[in-house]
């Protein structure tokens, strides 16, 4: 017969149970017993490496309870191989498996560069595919109403443009009442940079920094916050922070928003 030995442990001594966490790259969390906070940049079977603010990576083993997240233990478990997939976008809308692309229609939403383009393809990439919309860089506003009229926007082509530092009083605001009509749409929100959409939580940083007047916008928040002076580098480990619309400003969103709206409203 067996013996079996009562468990005589105070409950209040007894670990209470963590939730996993997949590794997931981009995942910003803290090592306790040394203070290093950063984010996930590569999960191995029994490792993970993070890299901090300034660029220093860090390697620590998947042990349990042995990371904070947001301020709780947690356990982090090597990403599956096979995710589940998700049953909502980036964006938050209800996801289409197996959904083809629809032919691109006539009208158009274009950004000012390359890194808006590369957000709202991260973000809204799926839904735009879906209802067939394009997105295209300006590299700039200067030359927006010639490109205005060379487009022609019409009823069966819409044209939605979304401006950076859209202000009172500004030159991005004076453009955009020049070339709206009917038919083009010009929105924009308040940052400087979209980089500033990006919500400094998600990014791993306090706050973004105020850049004096004069000096090249990104290269003086890479300085400011003790990043290599490499905008290239900090954009891809910003972009890799956004996982989701709620990684986002709502002032941004809400434009994004509105612009699918109305390219898409002429059917």
């Amino acid at each position: 017969m067996r013996q079996y030995s009562p468990d005589l442990t105070p409950p209040w001594k007894k670990s209470k149970p963590v939730a996993e966490v997949p590794a997931e790259p981009g995942l910003v969390v803290e090592e306790p017993g040394t203070g290093f906070c950063g984010a996930v940049i590569r999960c191995e079977a029994a490792t993970v490496t993070l890299e901090d603010r300034f660029g220093k990576h860090r390697v620590f083993p998947l042990e349990p309870r042995g990371f904070l997240l947001e301020g709780r233990v947690v356990t982090l478990v090597r990403p599956s191989s096979a995710p589940v997939r998700p049953t909502r976008t980036a964006s938050g809308s209800v996801a289409v498996p197996g959904a083809r692309a629809r032919v691109a229609r006539a009208g158009r939403i274009y950004v000012e560069g390359r890194h808006d383009a590369e957000l709202v393809e991260k973000v809204w990439g799926d839904d735009l595919r879906i209802e067939g919309v394009v997105v295209e860089y300006l590299e700039g506003i200067d030359d927006l109403p010639s490109i205005v009229e060379d487009f022609a926007p019409g009823p069966d082509a819409r044209l939605g443009v979304l401006v950076d530092h859209l202000v009172p009083g500004s030159k991005e605001s004076r453009i955009a009442q020049a070339v709206t009509s009917e038919y083009a749409l010009v929105v924009g929100h308040p940052y400087i940079d979209v980089w500033e959409a990006v919500k400094p939580s998600s990014a791993g940083v306090e706050g973004w920094p105020r850049v004096p007047h004069g000096q090249d916008w990104k290269t003086g928040v890479c300085r400011a916050l003790g990043w290599p002076e490499n905008t290239g580098a900090a954009w891809e480990r910003i972009l890799g922070s956004v996982r989701s619309y709620r990684d986002l400003e709502p002032a941004l969103l809400g434009r994004v928003e509105e612009l699918i709206d109305f390219v898409t409203a002429a059917e």
